[in-house]
């Protein structure tokens, strides 16, 4: 009889929950009617499609239907811990009028070090990391660049971000000496002409940009540019795309994204948490949820980098919930 009132509790309950929500049923008895109550609704879940959240003395927790699959429909490049980012460093030689993390000459270094990015790198294969991203700050300003790339190159396929301008001198012999079927140079270019570029980044730094580019090219690297724009400029592309052809960049490497309103930036697209797919990164200061904010408490899921497979772990739990949250609040305002 205890068992027959449970099923029907359950059944009523499910017909006031949409699809994906759930509900509570109040439990009672020792402990044998516990264990049999709780029996009882494992059974009723598996038969009617529906899913046994938690169970306590006290209490189950029903999901009405099975919880969808939070992380359907998102790209696998972009599951969260496919690609892990990494600050090498924060100063910069230049000082552009949007740095998301707050770049400048005048900026503190906060390298992570070669033994860390080694240690990040060593960790990264064993936790499912596909690709490794180095990013600044300017990273060719560090004496030992070549070094922390190779930590990196060693154990995964690296993407390094850089302005391009540096390529000279003994920085041009640290670029030498990266491994051009490991490494791909991603070099930061805002137009196609001068004008554009030059007045966020600075006087003849788009020249610098293109040089960097043609240079990269000659030492056999393949490379990929990327540009910010405000929004309401993105669709205008297409000038800039046949510029990036006539230089050799494939149209699978010309990386458009939109002005983020972080950093120094004073306007661009809000970015949260919530709305942004995480992308794992590591700064000296801890793991943050994505490289546009990696300057940001707001988006800093922990200050413990090791292990790392933990972080990733911490920031894939964080973003099921998010996902989830939002999907449960969907199916409760439906507007028509």
């Amino acid at each position: 009889m205890v068992n027959a009132m449970l099923v029907l509790d359950l059944v009523e309950r499910a017909k006031t929950v949409p699809t994906g929500a759930t509900f509570t049923v109040a439990l009672s008895g020792n402990e044998a009617d516990l264990t049999a109550a709780t029996a009882t609704i494992t059974g009723w879940c598996e038969r009617t499609g529906n899913e046994l959240v938690s169970a306590t003395a006290h209490e189950a927790t029903v999901r009405h239907g099975r919880a969808p699959d939070p992380l359907a429909g998102i790209d696998p490049d972009q599951l969260p811990g496919t690609r892990l980012w990494m600050y090498t460093n924060f100063d910069c030689n230049l000082a552009c009028d949007y740095c998301c993390v707050r770049s400048s000459p005048q900026t503190e270094r906060r390298a992570l070090g070669v033994d860390r990015v080694a240690q990040l790198a060593a960790e990264a294969v064993e936790a499912g990391v596909k690709e490794l991203i180095l990013t600044g700050g300017e990273p060719f300003l560090l004496p030992d660049i070549d070094e922390v790339v190779a930590a990196c190159a060693t154990h995964l396929p690296t993407t390094l971000l850089t302005n391009g301008m540096l390529f000279q001198g003994h920085r041009l012999e640290r670029l030498r000496a990266m491994d051009p079927e490991r490494v791909t140079l991603q070099i930061s270019l805002d137009s196609g002409t001068p004008e554009v570029h030059d007045s966020h980044r600075g006087k003849r730094s788009w020249q610098r940009a293109v040089n960097g580019i043609r240079i990269a090219h000659e030492e056999g690297f393949r490379v990929k540019v990327a540009a910010t724009l405000p929004a309401e400029q993105i669709h205008e592309l297409e000038p800039f795309h046949v510029f990036l052809d006539s230089i050799g960049i494939a149209r699978e490497d010309q990386v458009i994204r939109a002005l983020a309103h972080r950093g120094v930036s004073e306007s661009g697209l809000e970015l949260t948490v919530e709305t942004l797919i995480p992308e794992v990164t590591i700064t000296a200061e801890g793991v943050y949820w994505h490289p546009v904010a990696a300057d940001h408490d707001d988006q800093l899921v922990t200050r413990q980098i090791f292990p790392l497979k933990n972080a990733i772990d911490q920031v894939r739990a964080e973003f099921i919930e998010y996902r989830m949250r939002a999907d449960a609040a969907a199916a409760w305002f439906p507007c028509a």
